[in-house]
Formats: C-alpha cells, sequence, structure tokens
C-alpha cells in the first residue's frame, strides 16, 4: 500500500499563508531581503516581507536571539477549519501553552508539531497556485533577438513564496503527522533523507518539504520567478550585492524546478524557483522513493557541503 492510500486524512490544509522568523539584526535582515528582490517593509513588530506588486504578507521577521522558526501559518478552507482542528489534534497535534500572543494570534488555532515547530492553521485565501505556470522564457521565434546586454537587466524581484524546508529528527513521523493532521499527500522522497509534501487542492511539488537531522531547524524558503533566465540573473543579483555563497544555477530532479539558492547571513538559504512540477487538485501524483544519486538535481555544480549543516 503507498503512504498517500495509508495516511489518507479526509480534510487538508491548501497552501502556506506566511511564515514568521526571529533573526539577530533587523537592519541585515532588511538589506538582505531588498537585495533579494522582496519587499521588506518596516513594522511596528519588525519587518513584513512582500513581493512586487502584492500586498500579501509572506513573511514576518521579527528581532530577537539567534535565527529560529517563530512559526509557520497555514490556510484551510473556511468550511473545513473546525474539522480539520479535530483531525489534527486527533493525530498528535499538541496543544500550545501559554506564552507571548504571536500576531493574528486569534485566527484559527495552533498547535506544535512532533518537532515543537509553532503551527497555525486558519481560514485563508488559496495562495498556492490553481495550475502551473507557462515556461515563456523558451519561446523566443526566429528573427527574434534572444538575450539582452547586461546593462539592460531588470532586477529580478520573486512573485510568490513557492515552500518552505524544515529540518527534522524523525522523518518518518513528519510525514505521519504532516498527512494525518493537516491532510498533505507525499509527492516524493529520496529513502530517509529527504520527503516532498503537497497539498490536496491543486499545488506546487512540494509545499512543504523534510530533511532528517539531529535536531529540528529551518533550512530555506523557496520563491517563484518566471523562469531560468530570472534564477540565473538573481544569482548575479545576489553576488553583486555581496551575497557570494550559495548553490546554482541548477536543476532539480524531485520537483523538476530551476534554482539557485543564496546563503543569508545566519546560514539558511533563500531560493529563486522556477518552473517546478504542479500537481492539480484531486490528482493522484505517483510518488516515488528515489537513490540519493537521483534525488537532488539533474544538472549544475556540486552541492557545496555547508547547503545541508543545519544552523538551527
Amino acid at each position: 500500500m503507498s503512504f498517500n492510500k495509508a495516511n489518507s486524512a479526509r480534510y487538508g490544509v491548501h497552501s502556506i499563508d506566511h511564515f514568521a522568523l526571529t533573526l539577530p539584526d533587523l537592519a541585515q535582515a532588511e538589506k538582505f531581503l531588498t537585495a533579494f528582490g522582496l519587499d521588506a517593509r518596516r513594522a511596528a513588530d519588525g519587518l513584513e516581507v512582500r513581493c512586487a506588486g502584492d500586498e500579501h504578507c509572506w513573511a514576518r521577521v521579527t528581532a530577537g536571539g539567534p535565527k529560529r522558526l517563530a512559526y509557520l501559518s497555514l490556510n484551510c478552507h473556511g468550511d473545513e477549519l473546525e474539522a480539520i482542528r479535530a483531525q489534527a489534534f486527533s493525530q498528535g497535534a499538541r496543544p500550545v501553552s501559554a506564552g507571548p500572543a504571536p500576531v493574528d494570534a486569534d485566527e484559527g488555532f495552533w498547535c506544535l508539531d512532533p518537532d515543537g515547530n509553532l503551527l497555525q492553521v486558519k481560514a485563508g485565501p488559496k495562495t498556492s497556485p490553481h495550475s502551473k505556470s507557462r515556461n515563456a522564457c523558451v519561446q523566443i521565434a526566429a528573427g527574434q533577438r534572444g538575450a539582452l546586454g547586461r546593462s539592460e537587466r531588470a532586477a529580478v524581484r520573486p512573485t510568490r513564496l513557492s515552500h518552505v524546508l524544515l529540518f527534522t529528527t524523525d522523518l518518518e513521523r513528519s510525514l505521519a503527522f504532516y498527512a494525518n493532521a493537516l491532510g498533505l499527500y507525499l509527492s516524493d522522497r529520496s529513502r530517509d533523507i529527504v520527503a516532498f509534501m503537497h497539498g490536496r487542492h491543486g499545488s506546487d511539488h512540494h509545499l512543504l518539504a523534510f530533511v532528517q537531522d539531529e535536531a529540528p531547524g529551518w533550512h530555506h524558503s523557496a520563491w517563484d520567478v518566471p523562469g531560468v533566465e530570472e534564477v540565473g540573473s538573481g544569482s548575479e543579483q545576489m553576488r553583486a550585492a555581496g551575497y557570494a555563497e550559495g548553490w546554482g544555477v541548477a536543476r532539480h530532479t524531485l520537483g523538476s524546478n530551476y534554482f539557485y539558492y543564496v546563503r543569508d547571513p545566519w546560514g539558511s538559504f533563500w531560493e529563486y524557483s522556477a518552473h517546478i512540477d504542479y500537481v492539480p487538485a484531486g490528482y493522484d501524483w505517483p510518488a516515488g522513493d528515489y537513490p540519493p544519486e537521483d534525488a537532488l538535481y539533474m544538472w549544475g555544480p556540486e552541492m557545496p557541503a555547508y547547503f545541508i549543516r543545519n544552523t538551527g
């Protein structure tokens, strides 16, 4: 029996609304995020992060101690919220003890996953895409110039959050929890190393991903750009801004997206991602278990050793 048939919850979340990070230095975070092409706005409690031309807040950053994930906010359909609440707490979600209230603390419900990550589940808009985007960058007709001069290259501005990846101390436990409690489906995995999950209502190949480690932690967020040209230009944009460490430009195998990861000042990564595989609503994606050599990337530079280092 497949993982998805063995772990088939009745209800499921459809999107990431936003994530919240605690970082040591707001000014440094604002500088990095602006260089990446995001709209980092000062707010009373820190930074609110948006994409160009979009008023949706995709991330919040507050100043604090060492880097950590403060919480992850997930959206569901309003008529399923109470059913998901009951489902989650019957499948191992832990209640949250009293403490400082996050923004929007009165919306939906809050719980802890098996690694102790704070989660919010609330009724909200479907921020995940409704269809696969068109690969426009390769549609260059005869008689047209295919590339601009470097001086004409536009700044890269991501259009939306695609997914996040977390370190977990128990890959199987995390997969079971997010499947049975929150209704995500397994897309693909590589042994007990890494796994990718999608939403049932129409989703990128992965909305949420996990990599096995000795401690929980935050690895990266991925941000959608129109094509591989923007992925490559984004890598140049970040190097020019002084952020030289990263991985790419390359192409993933699981998910199929073109990518470039840039390392932030705290050791985690922000990914430019283009043309990730898409799972339509109701589609039974054939989840596979791939050997490591076929799971990470199809082509590109060798992965740097620091890429899989858990910095919290």
